[in-house]
């Protein structure tokens, strides 16, 4: 009797476990997020002027446009492969759709046949390359009814004037669509305080529909950089914290954004506990060529970065002349590797340019041109010259008391534009003892330094001698404060010397120390929240808050230190 009763006991525990596996697997949904496709319509021919063998045709945005449409076939039928549940677009489907509205149709046929062929929904969101309200640009009333089969035409509901809309994905979430641009402004957001309204009234109805809230939207929620809405404010939306704020108590916990072109995770923990998560992402079409695949149960959310790694080469070839052997054999050994090297290509072309006068708005003959061209000549100079050896950085910097970690970038530019691509990638690991980190640290005390001593007596005499020939002594400190807000915008030189307070600043962008992985990592579901988590949430905050102080203030005084240690 006692063996047929564990038999059966036994059978009934394997029948619940096959029973709850089950369930959980079918309250299991599973999605891709890709964002800032900025398809191109590829041109006849490659053009450029870069000095690169292989990546001259790279351009100052590092998007690899020519590749766009092959790239946006591949990670659709990737999507197609793993058979998720849908398919989340976060803006930017185009790079010129605001003004070529063919361009949206494109796209729109190449998604239209994604949904026919594979039955997986797709929802899209305009973005600032998108749409505009110029005379011959693109409508948000035209990008929905272009893109009306893929959210519009289902949605529970749709905002009159924006490009928002609601729908239900499945029995167990709701996505928020918000339209987060300003239709006027190339790439600042739109946010009022009637768009943040109108979130919080959907959230709600959410909740009492019984459904679970994700907010999609072009514009970053969190900051993705060190202190974003100053140093790159048209990325991140106004008001974000105490916006953050009212989302998260209002039950959303997930936002995917993009815009920025990193693959970032950050989150926001309300004074009530309420966690946010917004997780950006990179351009699909441009280095790391990254998209978000996400598993989620009520109570566990698992993320992982995907790569598209391969694309069709002979079509790509025959469409664009110009393309040579080399490039080929490059992209088909591994595409991600090459766009990488692409994107450092771009990134140097575009901040070379940016540190020539014309961008700097002096002219020859004008008060200060040759002061600045000087300092900028020198600049270049340090970044262009070998790190290491005979007549090189390592040789200026021994000057100043300063030693560079040994490393195997070859100049400034290779340092420069690798921490760029790890920006760009996600999940960077340059930790404050990392060689890489205090190359780039002592490299801005070099170049500050060593900068500002390339500029003689010779050249700070003509200057004088200009601003005293000038109306009176009286103008002299006017003339120079102009000067200076000109060249470096609201910093005056006398701030430069105070390098050792930037240097949090860099270190933060070389490294993300959020706690929350960027490309592949788990969090807590939608139903995990409740008061004693809400209790632990608010004291990792304030933990968090104190350990990043403590960071700070040990940057500051080990950067400054730096030039007499050892």
């Amino acid at each position: 009797m006692k063996k047929m009763l564990a038999v059966l006991l036994s059978t009934l525990l394997v029948l619940s476990s096959v029973a709850v596996f089950a369930s959980a697997q079918e309250d299991k949904t599973e999605f891709a997020v890709a964002a800032d496709l900025h398809y191109h319509a590829p041109r006849e021919a490659l053009e450029g002027d870069i000095d690169d063998e292989i990546f001259w045709y790279a351009n100052r945005r590092a998007a690899m446009e020519d590749e766009s449409p092959y790239i946006i076939d591949a990670f659709l039928a990737q999507c197609a492969e793993n058979d998720y549940d849908f398919v989340l677009l976060p803006g930017d489907l185009t790079n010129d759709g605001r003004v070529l509205t063919e361009d949206h149709t494109v796209v729109a046929d190449k998604l239209r046949a994604f949904e026919q062929e594979t039955g997986i929904p797709v929802y899209v969101i305009p973005g600032n390359h998108d749409t505009g309200a110029g005379e011959k640009d693109t409508t948000v009333s035209m990008f929905k009814e272009i893109y009306a089969d893929f959210g519009y035409n289902e949605a529970l509901t749709v905002d009159e004037t924006t490009g928002s809309y609601v729908a239900d994905l499945n029995d167990s979430y709701r996505l928020i669509a918000l339209d987060s641009c300003d239709p006027t402004k190339s790439t600042e957001d739109g946010m009022t305080a009637d768009r943040v309204f109108w979130v919080l009234k959907q959230a709600k109805q959410a909740e009492k529909d019984g459904k679970y809230p994700i907010l999609m939207m072009h514009h970053n929620l969190l900051d993705h950089l060190p202190m974003q809405r100053i140093i790159s404010r048209n990325f991140i939306i106004k008001f974000h914290y105490s916006t953050a704020e009212l989302f998260a108590n209002a039950g959303i916990k997930l936002v995917f954004s993009g815009h920025e072109h990193c693959s970032d995770a950050a989150v926001y923990t309300s004074m009530l506990g309420n966690t946010i998560y917004d997780f950006a992402t990179t351009s699909l079409t441009m280095y790391p060529l990254q998209y978000r695949s996400v598993s989620m149960t009520a109570d566990e959310i698992t993320y992982t970065a995907q790569t598209v790694d391969a694309i069709d080469t002979d079509a790509l070839k025959a469409a664009v002349d110009g393309y040579t052997d080399a490039q080929i054999d490059l992209m088909n050994q591994g595409l991600n590797a090459y766009a990488k090297d692409f994107l450092k290509a771009g990134v140097e072309y575009r901040l070379a340019l940016s540190l020539s006068m014309e961008k700097i708005g002096i002219a020859e003959g004008e008060f200060g041109y040759e002061l600045v061209n000087t300092a900028v000549g020198g600049l270049l100079k340090l970044l262009e010259m070998p790190l290491y050896g005979e007549n090189s950085v390592s040789e200026i910097a021994a000057s100043y008391n300063l030693e560079l970690p040994e490393t195997d970038y070859e100049n400034g530019w290779d340092l420069v534009t690798e921490l760029a691509s790890a920006h760009y990638e996600g999940e960077e690991a340059y930790s404050l003892d990392t060689p890489d980190v205090t190359l780039l640290l002592r490299m801005v005390s070099l170049i500050l330094r060593d900068d500002l001593a390339t500029v003689g007596d010779e050249v700070f005499l003509k200057v004088a001698n200009q601003l005293l020939s000038n109306v009176g002594t009286d103008a002299v400190m006017q003339d120079m404060n102009k000067l200076m807000t000109k060249v470096f915008g609201c910093v005056t030189p006398g701030q430069y010397f105070l390098v050792a307070l930037v240097s949090p600043l860099l270190y933060e962008f070389a490294f993300d120390g959020d706690g929350v992985p960027d490309n592949n990592g788990t969090i807590d579901g939608y139903a995990t929240v409740n008061t004693q988590k809400n209790v632990q949430n608010v004291a990792d905050r304030i933990e968090n808050f104190f350990s990043t102080l403590v960071l700070y203030f040990s940057l500051f005084f080990r950067f400054i230190t730096a030039p007499f240690a050892g």
